[in-house]
C-alpha cells in the first residue's frame, strides 16, 4: 500500500484536490473507431446527453476526445478533430458544472478547447507531436497531464517489449517533465499518467500498477486509465462492453498503489468503488 502525497493544482481557476480522496475522470469518446465505444456518441445530441449523465453520476472531471488512440489508428486532421469536439464544448461552455479536460494532442484543438472554458489538457504523447501545444498550457494556465505511450498508435503493438518498465517510465517522467517546464508549463500543473495499454504486455501493465509509487515518487500526482483495457480481456477472457468487473479490480488496485485520478468510462460503479478503496485505503469517511 502506497501513502499518498496531497497536491493542489489550480486548473485555470478550477481547483484540483489530489489525494484527500481519488478524482474520478469521465471519458467522453466522440469518435467513430475508439477500441471501446467508438460510434456511440457522435451524434452531438448523444454526446452532449452522455457529457451531462457523467457529470450526474459523480464524475470529478469530464475528457473529451476527438481521435482515437485505439492500437492501430492512424490519426485524423485538425479540423475533422475540430469538428467533432467544438459544438460538444459549445454545448457545455457556459453551464456545465465539473472541469472539462480535452483529449488531444494537437495545439489548434487545445486553443479551441481552452478558448471554450476547458481547463486541462490530456496529451498522450507527452508533448512529443506538438511541442506549440505547452505554448497554449502554459499560457491559459491549464493543467496538464503527459502520458506515456511506446511508439504511436499505429506501431505501438508492433515494438518489442521494454526490457524493464518501469525503469522506462521513471527515465520517461523526468525527460517529459523536463520537456514541459523548458516549453514553459509550470511544474505544478503537471499529472503523470503511465500509459497503461500503450505499448506495454499485459504482465507489463500488472507490474505498473504494482509499482505505481515509484512514479509518484518522482514529486507529481499520477492519473491511470485501466478502463475496458484488452489486458483485462486478456485475463478474463471478456470482450470490452463486458470487462466493468475487471476493470473495478484496477481502479481499487491503482488508488490501492497511489493512485491520485482513475480515468474511466462507467463512471457511477467506478465511483462507488474508489469510495470504498478510499475509505479503506486512506481512511475516508463514506457517510
Amino acid at each position: 500500500m502506497a501513502a499518498r502525497r496531497q497536491f493542489t493544482i489550480n486548473a485555470r481557476g478550477r481547483l484540483l484536490e489530489l489525494g484527500s480522496r481519488t478524482l474520478i475522470m469521465g471519458v467522453l469518446n466522440v469518435t467513430p473507431d475508439s477500441f471501446s465505444d467508438g460510434g456511440r456518441f457522435m451524434k452531438f445530441e448523444d454526446a452532449v446527453a452522455r457529457a451531462w449523465q457523467i457529470a450526474e453520476e459523480g464524475a470529478d472531471i469530464l475528457d473529451v476526445g476527438g481521435e482515437s488512440t485505439r492500437p492501430g489508428s492512424g490519426g485524423i486532421s485538425v479540423e475533422e478533430e475540430l469538428g467533432r469536439v467544438v459544438p460538444v464544448l459549445d454545448a457545455l461552455a457556459k453551464s456545465y458544472p465539473i472541469p472539462v479536460s480535452i483529449d488531444t494532442s494537437k495545439a489548434q484543438v487545445a486553443r479551441a478547447a481552452i478558448d471554450r472554458g476547458a481547463a486541462i489538457v490530456n496529451d498522450v504523447t507527452a508533448l512529443h507531436d506538438n511541442p506549440a501545444l505547452a505554448e497554449e498550457v502554459a499560457s491559459s494556465g491549464a493543467a496538464l497531464i503527459l502520458m506515456h505511450m511506446r511508439g504511436t498508435p499505429a506501431t505501438m503493438q508492433s515494438l518489442p517489449f521494454s526490457p524493464d518498465i518501469m525503469s522506462e517510465l521513471e527515465m520517461w517522467a523526468d525527460e517529459a517533465v523536463a520537456r514541459a517546464e523548458k516549453l514553459g508549463v509550470s511544474s505544478d500543473k503537471i499529472i503523470l499518467d503511465p500509459g497503461i495499454g500503450f505499448g506495454k504486455s499485459v504482465s507489463q501493465n500488472l507490474e505498473i500498477l504494482r509499482n505505481l509509487s515509484r512514479l509518484s515518487a518522482r514529486g507529481f500526482p499520477v492519473m491511470v486509465g485501466p478502463s475496458r483495457k484488452s489486458f483485462i480481456g486478456s485475463i478474463l477472457g471478456e470482450l470490452d462492453g463486458d470487462r466493468i468487473w475487471g476493470t473495478g479490480a484496477t481502479v481499487a488496485a491503482s488508488i490501492l498503489f497511489g493512485a491520485h485520478v482513475v480515468r474511466v468510462h462507467e463512471v457511477a460503479p467506478m465511483r462507488a468503488v474508489a469510495r470504498m478503496t478510499d475509505a479503506i485505503v486512506h481512511e475516508r469517511s463514506i457517510g
